[in-house]
């Protein structure tokens, strides 16, 4: 029997505060261990996310090494370090963990955070694997950073399978105006406008708390569809406004499927929205998935919205590094690989490493503490590629 990965991983997990001088411990060379930093949110408005990538990350590491926490002989340390939410906090903890020697970074949930340690890897000559950061400005941003995640754009291709006919609506983009919330109104305008929509948008600060204002400025637009793009712990608030406003009577909602403390947000709302879903536990009944859910739960954690970045990042790094101690070797070796994740075949594309995968129709039903996703459909990859970058 395996042990669980947190159990497993004791020995050569190292403390988020661990600190060092820049350069004392690069250079491990063959024989020494590998390096593997992790910038994600331990705290700050989108800590829950972050957890739930660490426990994804620490459930694909076991499954990636079988058991062993070894790549190729040489032992895995990993340090996690919390980035707060906060880019420069978060640039602060990439430029560490390079300085230290950790010649793969991984994460972070935060698109404003991932968009500015990219250029960091590149110029540094370390591979990069971006998490739940679903800016498309990633995909293609440069050689050394890819995505275990999906990006806005399949977002939006998958919400576009609920219209019948785009052309001449008048659809209106919900978000917060931050990276995340930007690249949802960048890619609805690009996507729908060339089907004949117009594309408007309504956003608000990350910070505020009262979104009444927002959400009568979405009602005065008289909308056909209501895109909502909006992330952390504000959603319950938001969603309230808009029910109070009417919004949800009187057009069609669609937003993307949250974390699982945000099912009982909608209330008798449930039925009156619609779900695009990049994943959620019980999605997919794939031999993987039913691995993470075995190996997170073993550990104490629980599988949700985030926990496959976590693991598709540590599958992706492993077999990056599998190739080959030279930056290079393990771009190469991650540029057109398919292979077997949580969610079914994943495909990196080759030309801007966008990670093509299926995503998902959903439903709520029940309501309360008794309210979960239903699945409708499985959207297939090809249906939901996004344009090539660049």
């Amino acid at each position: 029997m395996r042990k669980s990965p947190v159990i497993a991983a004791t020995a050569v997990l190292l403390a988020a505060t661990a600190c060092g001088t820049p350069g004392e411990t690069a250079g491990a060379g063959e024989d020494g261990p590998v390096r593997i930093g992790i910038v994600y949110s331990s705290t700050g408005p989108l800590a829950s996310y972050g957890e739930q990538y660490r426990q994804g990350f620490e459930a694909g590491l076991d499954h990636a090494t079988n058991g062993t926490m070894e790549i190729g002989g040489r032992a895995v340390e990993v340090e996690f370090m919390d980035d707060a939410g906060d880019p420069a906090t978060g640039v602060s903890a990439a430029r560490e963990l390079i300085g230290t020697g950790h010649d793969v970074i991984a994460g972070s949930v935060s698109s404003g955070i991932a968009v500015q340690i990219a250029p960091l890897a590149e110029q540094n000559d370390v591979l990069f694997v971006s998490g739940p950061a679903a800016t498309d400005a990633i995909t293609g941003i440069n050689d050394h950073t890819f995505r275990s995640g999906r990006q806005t754009y399949q977002d939006i291709l998958t919400a576009s399978t609920f219209i019948d006919d785009p052309d001449g609506a008048n659809v209106v983009v919900l978000a917060q105006q931050n990276a995340f919330g930007q690249a949802n109104v960048a890619t609805v305008t690009e996507v729908l406008e060339a089907e004949g929509a117009t594309v408007d948008s309504v956003l608000a600060p990350p910070d505020s708390t009262d979104l009444t204002p927002f959400a009568e400025q979405v009602n005065q637009a008289e909308p056909d569809l209501v895109f909502v793009a909006w992330a952390g712990e504000t959603a319950s608030a938001m969603w309230q406004a808009l029910d109070q406003q009417g919004v949800l009577d009187t057009t069609e909602v669609v937003t993307g499927l949250d974390i699982k403390p945000s099912y009982p947000v909608f209330g008798e709302a449930g039925d009156r929205i619609s779900f695009l879903a990049y994943y959620f536990d019980g999605a997919a009944e794939t031999e993987v998935a039913e691995i993470m859910r075995g190996t997170v739960e073993a550990a104490g954690g629980e599988v949700d919205l985030f926990t496959p970045d976590g693991f598709t990042a540590a599958q992706m790094v492993v077999h990056a590094v599998s190739s080959g101690d030279d930056t290079q070797e393990r771009i190469d070796a991650l540029e057109g690989w398919t292979f077997d994740g949580v969610k079914g075949e994943l495909h990196v594309r080759a030309d801007d490493h966008a990670l093509i995968q299926p995503m998902y129709q959903v439903r709520m039903v029940g309501e309360g503490e008794d309210a979960r996703p239903e699945l409708i459909a499985e959207i297939p990859a090809a249906d939901v590629e996004p344009a090539m970058a660049g």
